[in-house]
């Protein structure tokens, strides 16, 4: 999905980081504990095209 694009990575936290694609943010991880934690939907619900 993201293969090739540019991620964002800030530390919002001693050792939790979020990682961020353009405007949306994708989740966090923790360095230390070796954790991730995804955000819910981060592009919105996805509508199904028209039959």
């Amino acid at each position: 999905m993201l293969a090739g694009q540019k991620l964002g990575i800030k530390e919002v936290d001693d050792g939790i980081w979020l990682a961020s694609f353009m405007h949306y943010d994708l989740g966090y991880f923790d360095l230390e504990q070796k954790t991730r934690q995804p955000l819910d939907n981060p592009f919105g619900t996805r509508l199904s095209p028209m039959s």
